[in-house]
């Protein structure tokens, strides 16, 4: 008998969306004997299922870390699974000490076939599909093609979980509360994100917000659902109506029996939104840091709306073949960003039948000239290309949005490869001008010519003076006090009928950043320059990119400070010659540490080129 085992030992949702290839393994291996390793935790959603014939589990807080199979209680347990024929792994090989965690398990097997994602790093893999990335495929069809290989069929199949009666008393309950209300509506909301990452939660006074106006318009029971570490609290507290709180009250089994009895659920990404897309109720799923495309609710054509603001940084945990940011940036502006009417929008769609409003950003173009520098974009763009370019996003009125400019330069990139948020915000941009010397050299010894420098402090100037001309409205962001102020002086000094639509210095904190959107949206600009410094100046500017009401934001650096006259440039002889970044070094020896970047830049691009 050929015996299978499959590794799936992440967190519920993980696992629910594994049932799809778990169930076509099983129809193409009737006779197998499939074994599966799971955590302790997530287990209970399949256990029971014919998907499987065994399934052995791992403590979760025992096993979860990358260096858990170190521990020699664990390493016993794996030398006592026996011998398998095959071995399938649902999982990226992300990190280093994870993917020898994994080749572990199939020594431990001896097996003779290894099936995984490929990403590079899976040396031990026999029979191997290509990785493409988070999100370039759904995470269940990611594990239906791996079936594949073993000529299972690789078609969109749902998720499947198991489901047991409630207690006794929690029947009761049920019945009294929702089943007697014919002529209303059983809501789910949990207000939670799982275990593994709080940063993935909405507000609990949104959720109210909602609950009370779905329990208005529709006269909907309320049921919150979820664990004890949820917000329920929060969200029972901020309503107006009442609500049946079940929160910690039902296993993982008898919470998929209660979600079946509901019209529509609400929640966050979770395992808990994963249970309910899996029994069949629509979802309304709220996304920011994390990846949609990834995990959003499984099918995608099913009943379900996925919400998120989308801003530029969007998501930033699980992007490429990184783990990004895991908790999220500070600010979570993505998720303060979600409104409770945008998310009674997708319960209204869903309860009505009506389409969704459509709020996500349109695709951006990307420049024709791109080239790629050790893997992050470049546009070969010229100073009046760019200019004519702003031109076309300032007459965009009518249908406006904010367009985000960045100058990038060798320092941009090498603090990117580092800063998984960074990097992403640069290959969103709309375009990536070349401000530095060495791009230009860098381009040249990859076969590819750069038409020009493109600087934020040479293009500054110069927006104004088309700005004075064609009466474009700046706004002036950041820098020390008063320096904006001098800049935009020196600014209107130069260029008579330059219009300076706001000035103000702030700072990039996230308890600021509302009121300075407001404020910029007040002051009707047409182009936001942001001197916070970099990489926070670009961050912040991809966080609020949704909400600025301006054709173009762009991090200008010290632009300000030069303009103030704070800072001298170099002589125009050494920036021709490429040497302003000496001439800063000279004024500003704190600097040397930051410099040691360019030479890092130069070795990187001798070694690894454009990738």
């Amino acid at each position: 008998m050929e015996r299978v085992l499959v590794v799936q030992l992440a967190d519920i949702g993980d696992l629910i969306l594994s049932t799809p290839a778990l169930a076509a393994l099983r129809q193409a291996r009737p006779d197998a004997h499939i074994t599966l390793l799971a955590g302790a935790h997530a287990a209970p959603v399949v256990r029971g299922l014919p998907l499987v014939d065994e399934i052995i589990t791992f403590d979760r807080g025992a096993f979860n870390s990358s260096s858990a199979l170190f521990k020699p209680a664990n390493l016993r347990r794996l030398l006592g699974l026996g011998r398998f024929d095959t071995v399938i792994y649902f999982h990226h090989f992300t990190l280093r000490l994870g993917t020898f965690k994994f080749a572990l398990i199939a020594l431990a097997a001896r097996a003779k076939r290894r099936l995984g994602l490929d990403n590079g790093k899976a040396w031990f893999l026999t029979d191997k599909l290509p990785d493409i990335g988070f999100g370039a495929r759904h995470q269940a069809q990611y594990w239906l093609d791996l079936v594949g290989l073993l000529g299972a069929d690789s078609s969109p199949r749902p998720a499947v979980v198991a489901a047991e009666p409630l207690s006794p008393q929690l029947s009761t309950l049920l019945n009294a509360s929702l089943i007697p209300q014919h002529s209303s509506l059983a809501v789910a909301i949990h207000p939670g994100s799982g275990g593994y990452s709080r940063a993935r939660r909405w507000d609990a006074a949104g959720f109210a917000a909602v609950a009370d106006a779905l329990h208005d318009e529709y006269g909907a029971k309320i049921v919150l659902v979820g664990g004890p570490g949820d917000d329920t609290p929060s969200v029972r507290a901020a309503m107006r109506s009442e609500a049946l709180d079940l929160s910690g009250q039902t296993t993982l089994p008898q919470l998929a029996a209660l979600l079946s009895h509901c019209r529509l659920f609400i929640g966050a990404d979770s395992g808990v939104m994963h249970l309910a897309a899996a029994v069949g109720v629509p979802v309304v799923a709220v996304f920011g840091p994390s990846n949609a495309d990834a995990w959003g609710p499984w099918p995608p054509d099913g009943a379900a709306r996925v919400v998120r603001s989308a801003p530029e940084c969007s998501p930033c945990s699980y992007v490429g073949h990184g783990i990004g940011l895991r908790e999220g940036c500070p600010a979570r502006t993505c998720m303060r960003m979600v409104t409770p009417e945008r998310v009674l929008e997708a319960a209204w769609s869903l309860l009505d039948g009506a389409l969704p409003a459509v709020h996500e950003l349109p695709r951006r173009a990307i420049f024709p000239r791109r080239i790629f520098v050790l893997g992050l974009p470049v546009d070969g763009i010229t100073y009046p290309e760019w200019l004519d370019q702003i031109g076309r996003w300032v007459k965009e009125v009518d249908d406006r949005i904010c367009h985000h400019v960045c100058t990038i330069n060798p320092e941009f990139i090498m603090i990117a490869r580092h800063d998984s948020n960074f990097w992403n915000i640069l290959h969103r941009a709309d375009l990536c001008v070349p401000d530095g010397v060495g791009l230009l050299w860098a381009a040249r010894r990859l076969g590819h010519s750069l038409p020009e420098r493109v600087t934020g402090s040479d293009g500054v100037p110069k927006i104004a003076e088309r700005a004075a001309r064609l009466g474009w409205r700046l706004f002036l962001l950041g820098a020390a006090p008063g320096v904006a102020e001098r800049a935009g002086a020196v600014l209107q000094a130069r260029f008579p009928g330059l219009q300076i639509a706001g000035i103000y210095g702030g700072s990039p904190a996230p308890e600021d950043e509302d009121a300075i959107v407001e404020r910029v949206n007040a002051s009707g600009a047409d182009i936001l320059f942001v001197a916070y410094g970099a990489p926070e100046q670009d961050k912040w500017i991809a966080r609020n990119l949704p909400r600025l009401k301006v054709a173009m934001a762009m991090g200008v650096g010290g632009a300000f400070d030069f303009l103030a006259g704070v800072v001298p440039r170099a002589p125009l002889w050494m920036q021709r010659a490429g040497l302003e970044w000496l001439f800063r070094l000279f004024l500003q020896p704190w600097r040397f540490k930051r410099m040691l970047r360019l030479p890092r830049f130069v070795l990187a691009v001798l070694r690894r080129g454009a990738g």
